[in-house]
Protein backbone atom coordinates (compact mmCIF):
# COMPACT_ATOMS: atom_id res chain seq x y z
CA UNK A 1 0.00 0.00 0.00
CA UNK A 2 3.22 2.30 0.20
CA UNK A 3 3.38 3.26 -3.25
CA UNK A 4 -0.58 2.84 -3.67
CA UNK A 5 -2.36 6.53 -2.96
CA UNK A 6 -5.81 5.02 -3.73
CA UNK A 7 -7.34 2.02 -3.93
CA UNK A 8 -11.00 0.85 -4.89
CA UNK A 9 -11.88 -2.67 -4.24
CA UNK A 10 -15.42 -4.11 -5.61
CA UNK A 11 -16.73 -0.33 -5.01
CA UNK A 12 -20.38 -0.24 -5.32
CA UNK A 13 -23.44 3.19 -4.69
CA UNK A 14 -27.25 2.64 -5.05
CA UNK A 15 -29.34 5.37 -4.53
CA UNK A 16 -32.85 4.81 -3.48
CA UNK A 17 -35.31 7.17 -4.89
CA UNK A 18 -38.81 7.34 -3.34
CA UNK A 19 -41.25 6.24 -5.70
CA UNK A 20 -44.83 6.96 -5.29
CA UNK A 21 -47.50 6.02 -7.89
CA UNK A 22 -50.46 8.41 -7.70
CA UNK A 23 -52.74 7.52 -10.60
CA UNK A 24 -55.90 9.54 -8.88
CA UNK A 25 -56.69 12.28 -6.83
CA UNK A 26 -58.27 9.23 -4.62
CA UNK A 27 -55.34 7.30 -4.59
CA UNK A 28 -52.96 10.41 -3.76
CA UNK A 29 -55.29 11.15 -0.77
CA UNK A 30 -55.08 7.76 0.78
CA UNK A 31 -51.05 7.68 0.41
CA UNK A 32 -50.88 10.66 2.76
CA UNK A 33 -52.23 8.44 5.23
CA UNK A 34 -49.54 5.50 4.58
CA UNK A 35 -46.27 5.36 6.40
CA UNK A 36 -44.26 3.26 4.28
CA UNK A 37 -42.97 4.80 1.04
CA UNK A 38 -41.32 2.77 -1.93
CA UNK A 39 -38.48 2.83 -3.24
CA UNK A 40 -36.64 2.53 -6.63
CA UNK A 41 -32.83 0.91 -6.29
CA UNK A 42 -30.47 3.41 -8.41
CA UNK A 43 -27.44 1.29 -8.82
CA UNK A 44 -24.24 4.04 -9.75
CA UNK A 45 -21.45 2.30 -9.29
CA UNK A 46 -20.77 -1.40 -10.09
CA UNK A 47 -18.09 -3.25 -9.26
CA UNK A 48 -15.46 -0.74 -9.37
CA UNK A 49 -11.76 -1.87 -8.77
CA UNK A 50 -8.95 0.47 -9.03
CA UNK A 51 -5.80 1.34 -7.97
CA UNK A 52 -4.41 4.54 -8.57
CA UNK A 53 0.32 4.97 -7.57
CA UNK A 54 1.26 7.91 -5.80
CA UNK A 55 2.26 10.54 -8.45
CA UNK A 56 0.08 9.28 -11.14
CA UNK A 57 -2.36 12.08 -13.54
CA UNK A 58 -5.24 9.45 -14.00
CA UNK A 59 -8.07 10.63 -16.32
CA UNK A 60 -11.92 9.40 -15.50
CA UNK A 61 -13.85 9.79 -18.72
CA UNK A 62 -17.84 9.12 -19.36
CA UNK A 63 -21.29 10.10 -20.53
CA UNK A 64 -23.47 12.03 -18.30
CA UNK A 65 -24.68 9.85 -15.65
CA UNK A 66 -22.23 7.21 -16.29
CA UNK A 67 -20.62 7.74 -12.60
CA UNK A 68 -17.76 9.70 -12.80
CA UNK A 69 -18.89 12.75 -10.00
CA UNK A 70 -20.36 10.07 -7.82
CA UNK A 71 -16.76 8.25 -7.90
CA UNK A 72 -15.02 11.26 -7.01
CA UNK A 73 -17.55 12.16 -4.36
CA UNK A 74 -16.90 8.86 -2.60
CA UNK A 75 -13.38 9.54 -2.90
CA UNK A 76 -13.87 12.95 -1.29
CA UNK A 77 -15.91 11.13 1.49
CA UNK A 78 -19.04 12.95 0.69
CA UNK A 79 -20.71 9.95 -0.05
CA UNK A 80 -20.04 6.81 1.78
CA UNK A 81 -20.25 3.33 -0.86
CA UNK A 82 -23.26 1.30 -0.38
CA UNK A 83 -20.37 -1.54 -0.58
CA UNK A 84 -16.53 -2.16 -1.01
CA UNK A 85 -13.29 -1.43 0.14
CA UNK A 86 -11.73 2.72 -0.69
CA UNK A 87 -8.57 2.96 0.57
CA UNK A 88 -6.90 7.07 0.64
CA UNK A 89 -3.10 7.19 1.00
CA UNK A 90 -1.91 10.67 1.82
CA UNK A 91 -3.87 13.95 2.50
CA UNK A 92 -6.79 15.21 0.15
CA UNK A 93 -8.14 18.64 -1.54
CA UNK A 94 -11.23 18.11 -3.75
CA UNK A 95 -11.90 20.25 -6.81
CA UNK A 96 -15.35 19.37 -7.39
CA UNK A 97 -17.58 21.46 -6.19
CA UNK A 98 -15.53 24.89 -6.11
CA UNK A 99 -16.78 27.71 -3.22
CA UNK A 100 -18.28 24.97 -1.10
CA UNK A 101 -18.02 26.48 2.28
CA UNK A 102 -18.09 30.46 0.60
CA UNK A 103 -20.36 32.67 2.72
CA UNK A 104 -22.39 35.41 0.52
CA UNK A 105 -22.95 37.85 3.46
CA UNK A 106 -19.06 38.38 4.21
CA UNK A 107 -16.74 40.31 1.58
CA UNK A 108 -13.72 38.77 -0.89
CA UNK A 109 -11.06 39.27 1.37
CA UNK A 110 -12.90 37.19 4.40
CA UNK A 111 -14.16 34.38 2.26
CA UNK A 112 -10.17 33.98 1.13
CA UNK A 113 -9.46 33.31 4.75
CA UNK A 114 -12.67 31.12 5.80
CA UNK A 115 -12.27 28.94 2.63
CA UNK A 116 -8.61 28.28 2.58
CA UNK A 117 -8.87 27.32 6.84
CA UNK A 118 -11.62 25.13 5.08
CA UNK A 119 -9.42 23.15 2.38
CA UNK A 120 -6.88 22.84 5.73
CA UNK A 121 -4.66 26.54 5.09
CA UNK A 122 -3.47 27.93 8.52
CA UNK A 123 -4.29 31.74 9.18
CA UNK A 124 -0.64 32.19 8.74
CA UNK A 125 -0.45 30.23 5.60
CA UNK A 126 -3.69 31.95 3.59
CA UNK A 127 -1.59 35.32 5.26
CA UNK A 128 1.55 34.36 3.57
CA UNK A 129 -0.63 33.49 0.13
CA UNK A 130 -3.34 36.24 -0.08
CA UNK A 131 -1.79 38.39 -2.32
CA UNK A 132 -0.92 35.35 -5.07
CA UNK A 133 -4.51 34.11 -4.50
CA UNK A 134 -5.65 37.69 -5.49
CA UNK A 135 -3.56 38.07 -8.65
CA UNK A 136 -4.20 34.91 -9.57
CA UNK A 137 -7.92 35.41 -9.40
CA UNK A 138 -7.47 39.34 -11.20
CA UNK A 139 -10.08 40.60 -8.32
CA UNK A 140 -7.68 42.81 -6.94
CA UNK A 141 -10.51 45.63 -6.93
CA UNK A 142 -13.40 43.65 -5.45
CA UNK A 143 -11.99 42.24 -2.13
CA UNK A 144 -13.86 43.87 -0.07
CA UNK A 145 -17.38 43.83 -1.59
CA UNK A 146 -19.47 41.10 -0.12
CA UNK A 147 -19.43 37.99 -2.34
CA UNK A 148 -22.70 37.87 -3.15
CA UNK A 149 -22.30 40.75 -5.12
CA UNK A 150 -19.74 38.84 -7.02
CA UNK A 151 -21.00 37.45 -10.39
CA UNK A 152 -20.94 33.97 -10.51
CA UNK A 153 -17.48 33.72 -12.83
CA UNK A 154 -16.09 36.05 -10.06
CA UNK A 155 -16.94 33.55 -7.10
CA UNK A 156 -15.56 30.54 -9.12
CA UNK A 157 -12.04 31.77 -10.25
CA UNK A 158 -11.82 32.87 -6.44
CA UNK A 159 -12.49 29.59 -5.37
CA UNK A 160 -10.01 27.86 -7.73
CA UNK A 161 -7.39 30.63 -7.15
CA UNK A 162 -7.89 29.39 -3.12
CA UNK A 163 -8.02 25.45 -4.09
CA UNK A 164 -4.81 25.44 -6.09
CA UNK A 165 -2.84 26.80 -2.67
CA UNK A 166 -4.19 23.76 -0.60
CA UNK A 167 -0.57 21.14 -0.49
CA UNK A 168 -2.21 17.93 -0.16
CA UNK A 169 -0.79 14.95 -1.62
CA UNK A 170 -4.20 13.80 -3.62
CA UNK A 171 -6.07 16.45 -6.15
CA UNK A 172 -9.60 15.47 -7.09
CA UNK A 173 -10.69 17.88 -9.88
CA UNK A 174 -14.18 18.01 -12.03
CA UNK A 175 -13.84 19.58 -14.90
CA UNK A 176 -11.61 22.64 -13.48
CA UNK A 177 -10.37 23.54 -16.83
CA UNK A 178 -13.92 24.78 -17.77
CA UNK A 179 -13.21 27.39 -15.14
CA UNK A 180 -14.02 31.36 -16.14
CA UNK A 181 -13.39 32.66 -19.69
CA UNK A 182 -10.97 31.59 -22.61
CA UNK A 183 -7.38 33.75 -21.27
CA UNK A 184 -8.02 32.40 -16.86
CA UNK A 185 -8.75 28.87 -18.30
CA UNK A 186 -5.15 29.39 -20.03
CA UNK A 187 -3.81 30.07 -16.31
CA UNK A 188 -5.46 27.04 -15.04
CA UNK A 189 -4.25 24.86 -18.06
CA UNK A 190 -0.51 26.11 -16.85
CA UNK A 191 -1.36 25.04 -13.18
CA UNK A 192 -2.45 21.83 -14.70
CA UNK A 193 1.22 21.25 -16.35
CA UNK A 194 3.32 22.69 -12.91
CA UNK A 195 0.83 19.85 -11.29
CA UNK A 196 1.52 17.21 -13.70
CA UNK A 197 5.42 17.77 -12.97
CA UNK A 198 5.15 17.64 -9.22
CA UNK A 199 4.73 14.60 -7.25
CA UNK A 200 1.21 14.86 -6.30
CA UNK A 201 -1.65 12.16 -7.35
CA UNK A 202 -4.55 13.69 -9.64
CA UNK A 203 -7.65 11.92 -10.35
CA UNK A 204 -9.25 14.34 -13.27
CA UNK A 205 -12.28 13.96 -14.49
CA UNK A 206 -13.29 15.51 -18.28
CA UNK A 207 -14.95 15.79 -21.62
CA UNK A 208 -12.37 17.19 -22.88
CA UNK A 209 -10.02 14.23 -24.36
CA UNK A 210 -7.13 16.65 -25.39
CA UNK A 211 -6.87 17.47 -22.09
CA UNK A 212 -6.83 13.93 -21.04
CA UNK A 213 -4.42 13.02 -23.52
CA UNK A 214 -2.07 15.82 -22.75
CA UNK A 215 -2.08 15.44 -18.53
CA UNK A 216 -3.30 12.15 -17.89
CA UNK A 217 -0.70 9.17 -17.77
CA UNK A 218 -3.28 6.75 -18.00
CA UNK A 219 -7.38 7.01 -17.82
CA UNK A 220 -10.21 5.10 -17.25
CA UNK A 221 -13.76 4.78 -19.54
CA UNK A 222 -17.02 4.63 -16.95
CA UNK A 223 -19.97 3.88 -18.47
CA UNK A 224 -23.56 2.67 -16.79
CA UNK A 225 -21.40 2.20 -13.74
CA UNK A 226 -18.84 0.27 -14.75
CA UNK A 227 -15.10 0.85 -16.22
CA UNK A 228 -15.42 -0.30 -19.54
CA UNK A 229 -12.06 0.94 -20.79
CA UNK A 230 -8.58 2.13 -19.09
CA UNK A 231 -4.96 2.15 -19.77
CA UNK A 232 -3.43 4.19 -22.65
CA UNK A 233 -5.06 8.14 -22.42
CA UNK A 234 -5.35 8.19 -26.06
CA UNK A 235 -6.79 4.73 -26.80
CA UNK A 236 -9.08 5.36 -23.63
CA UNK A 237 -10.19 8.93 -25.44
CA UNK A 238 -10.77 7.17 -28.50
CA UNK A 239 -13.39 4.14 -26.81
CA UNK A 240 -15.05 7.29 -25.75
CA UNK A 241 -15.26 8.83 -28.54
CA UNK A 242 -16.56 5.94 -30.02
CA UNK A 243 -19.23 5.26 -27.46
CA UNK A 244 -20.81 8.56 -27.92
CA UNK A 245 -21.61 7.77 -31.36
CA UNK A 246 -22.30 4.17 -30.88
CA UNK A 247 -25.70 3.83 -32.03
CA UNK A 248 -24.97 5.57 -34.91
CA UNK A 249 -22.16 3.60 -35.92
CA UNK A 250 -23.69 0.30 -35.83
CA UNK A 251 -26.73 2.27 -38.13
CA UNK A 252 -24.25 3.21 -40.08
CA UNK A 253 -23.39 0.89 -43.40
CA UNK A 254 -20.46 2.64 -44.18
CA UNK A 255 -17.35 1.47 -42.42
CA UNK A 256 -15.09 3.86 -40.62
CA UNK A 257 -18.17 6.91 -40.60
CA UNK A 258 -20.09 7.37 -37.99
CA UNK A 259 -22.57 10.80 -36.37
CA UNK A 260 -26.25 11.50 -36.24
CA UNK A 261 -25.96 12.39 -39.74
CA UNK A 262 -28.10 15.59 -39.59
CA UNK A 263 -25.21 17.63 -41.32
CA UNK A 264 -22.49 15.72 -43.80
CA UNK A 265 -19.47 15.73 -45.30
CA UNK A 266 -18.49 15.53 -48.60
CA UNK A 267 -15.78 15.94 -51.26
CA UNK A 268 -12.82 15.31 -49.06
CA UNK A 269 -9.54 15.90 -51.28
CA UNK A 270 -6.04 16.24 -50.40
CA UNK A 271 -3.07 17.41 -52.85
CA UNK A 272 0.54 17.76 -52.51
CA UNK A 273 1.53 20.80 -54.25
CA UNK A 274 5.59 20.92 -53.96
CA UNK A 275 5.85 21.76 -50.60
CA UNK A 276 2.69 22.29 -49.50
CA UNK A 277 -0.34 20.26 -48.61
CA UNK A 278 -3.88 21.08 -49.35
CA UNK A 279 -7.08 19.44 -48.10
CA UNK A 280 -10.21 20.52 -48.36
CA UNK A 281 -14.02 19.10 -47.48
CA UNK A 282 -17.44 19.92 -47.88
CA UNK A 283 -20.08 20.29 -44.94
CA UNK A 284 -23.97 20.78 -45.73
CA UNK A 285 -26.68 20.91 -43.34
CA UNK A 286 -28.96 18.32 -43.96
CA UNK A 287 -31.61 18.22 -41.86
CA UNK A 288 -31.68 20.99 -40.12
CA UNK A 289 -30.17 24.87 -39.10
CA UNK A 290 -27.39 23.82 -37.48
CA UNK A 291 -24.96 26.96 -34.94
CA UNK A 292 -21.55 26.76 -34.89
CA UNK A 293 -20.29 23.13 -36.03
CA UNK A 294 -16.69 22.43 -34.98
CA UNK A 295 -14.71 21.29 -38.22
CA UNK A 296 -11.23 19.46 -38.17
CA UNK A 297 -9.09 16.50 -39.50
CA UNK A 298 -6.27 14.31 -38.32
CA UNK A 299 -3.46 13.27 -40.21
CA UNK A 300 -2.29 9.78 -39.81
CA UNK A 301 0.65 7.72 -41.26
CA UNK A 302 0.82 3.65 -42.71
CA UNK A 303 1.25 2.38 -39.65
CA UNK A 304 -1.70 4.17 -38.12
CA UNK A 305 0.38 6.56 -35.95
CA UNK A 306 -1.50 10.10 -35.34
CA UNK A 307 0.88 12.79 -36.56
CA UNK A 308 -1.20 15.63 -36.86
CA UNK A 309 -4.48 17.37 -36.05
CA UNK A 310 -6.29 20.23 -35.80
CA UNK A 311 -9.52 22.11 -35.62
CA UNK A 312 -11.34 24.99 -36.19
CA UNK A 313 -12.27 25.34 -32.16
CA UNK A 314 -8.60 25.15 -31.19
CA UNK A 315 -7.86 27.53 -33.48
CA UNK A 316 -10.72 29.88 -32.51
CA UNK A 317 -12.29 29.84 -35.82
CA UNK A 318 -16.10 30.62 -35.90
CA UNK A 319 -17.77 28.08 -38.51
CA UNK A 320 -21.03 30.70 -38.07
CA UNK A 321 -24.52 29.35 -38.48
CA UNK A 322 -25.69 27.16 -41.35
CA UNK A 323 -29.61 27.02 -42.53
CA UNK A 324 -30.83 23.60 -43.71
CA UNK A 325 -29.34 23.11 -47.44
CA UNK A 326 -26.49 25.41 -46.49
CA UNK A 327 -22.61 24.59 -46.65
CA UNK A 328 -19.27 25.68 -45.84
CA UNK A 329 -15.79 24.18 -47.07
CA UNK A 330 -13.04 23.75 -44.81
CA UNK A 331 -9.54 24.52 -46.90
CA UNK A 332 -6.12 23.95 -44.92
CA UNK A 333 -2.89 23.96 -46.50
CA UNK A 334 0.14 23.08 -44.38
CA UNK A 335 3.71 22.69 -45.17
CA UNK A 336 4.66 19.28 -46.43
CA UNK A 337 7.05 18.16 -43.73
CA UNK A 338 6.14 14.24 -43.87
CA UNK A 339 8.46 11.47 -45.14
CA UNK A 340 8.29 9.72 -48.19
CA UNK A 341 5.00 7.38 -47.89
CA UNK A 342 1.43 7.17 -47.67
CA UNK A 343 -1.16 8.85 -45.25
CA UNK A 344 -4.57 9.12 -44.56
CA UNK A 345 -6.51 12.06 -43.22
CA UNK A 346 -9.82 11.58 -41.24
CA UNK A 347 -12.24 14.59 -41.73
CA UNK A 348 -14.98 15.19 -38.63
CA UNK A 349 -17.38 17.71 -37.92
CA UNK A 350 -18.75 18.11 -34.35
CA UNK A 351 -21.90 19.62 -32.34
CA UNK A 352 -21.17 23.04 -30.92
CA UNK A 353 -20.61 21.33 -27.71
CA UNK A 354 -17.34 19.33 -29.10
CA UNK A 355 -18.89 15.90 -27.70
CA UNK A 356 -21.11 14.52 -30.49
CA UNK A 357 -20.43 14.14 -34.08
CA UNK A 358 -22.40 15.11 -37.19
CA UNK A 359 -20.60 13.04 -39.42
CA UNK A 360 -17.31 11.39 -38.56
CA UNK A 361 -14.80 9.28 -41.82
CA UNK A 362 -12.36 7.76 -40.82
CA UNK A 363 -9.34 8.13 -43.32
CA UNK A 364 -12.00 9.49 -45.93
CA UNK A 365 -8.92 10.45 -48.41
CA UNK A 366 -5.18 9.53 -48.47
CA UNK A 367 -2.12 11.44 -50.37
CA UNK A 368 1.32 9.76 -51.11
CA UNK A 369 4.78 11.75 -50.29
CA UNK A 370 7.81 11.26 -52.41
CA UNK A 371 11.38 12.29 -51.57
CA UNK A 372 14.52 12.09 -53.73
CA UNK A 373 16.87 13.04 -50.40
CA UNK A 374 17.05 10.27 -48.04
CA UNK A 375 16.49 10.83 -44.55
CA UNK A 376 15.51 9.33 -41.41
CA UNK A 377 12.53 9.72 -38.66
CA UNK A 378 9.38 11.02 -39.02
CA UNK A 379 9.68 14.30 -40.23
CA UNK A 380 11.46 16.40 -42.56
CA UNK A 381 12.47 20.10 -41.23
CA UNK A 382 14.12 22.63 -43.57
CA UNK A 383 17.43 23.52 -41.85
CA UNK A 384 20.86 25.23 -42.00
CA UNK A 385 23.58 23.05 -41.47
CA UNK A 386 27.02 24.25 -41.62
CA UNK A 387 31.13 23.13 -40.26
CA UNK A 388 33.59 25.20 -38.81
CA UNK A 389 37.18 24.41 -38.56
CA UNK A 390 38.28 25.14 -35.13
CA UNK A 391 41.75 25.71 -34.79
CA UNK A 392 43.52 25.16 -31.61
CA UNK A 393 44.92 28.25 -29.55
CA UNK A 394 48.53 28.38 -29.20
CA UNK A 395 49.99 28.14 -25.79
CA UNK A 396 50.91 31.37 -24.68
Amino acid sequence: MSNIAISLKLVNKIFKLPHERRDTLKSAFVNIFKAKTSYEEYHVLKDISLEIKKGEFVGVVGRNGSGKSTLLKILSEIYKPTSGDVKINGSLTSFIELGIGFNPELTGRENVYLNGVILGLTKKGVEEKYDEIVAFAELEKFMDQKLKNYSSGMQVRLAFSIAIQAHNDILLVDEVLAVGDADFQKKCATVFKQIKNSDKTVVFVSHDMSAVKEYCDKAILIEDGKIISSGDPEKVANDYTQLFNKEAVEASKEEGRWGDMQAVISNVSAKVNKDIIDVKYKFTAKKKEIKDPIMGLIIRDASNNHLFDTNTKWKKISTGTLKKGEAIELHLTMPNIFQAGQYSISVAAAHEDGYNFYDWQDRAVTFDVTRNQATAGMLVLDTDLKLRKITRDKPV
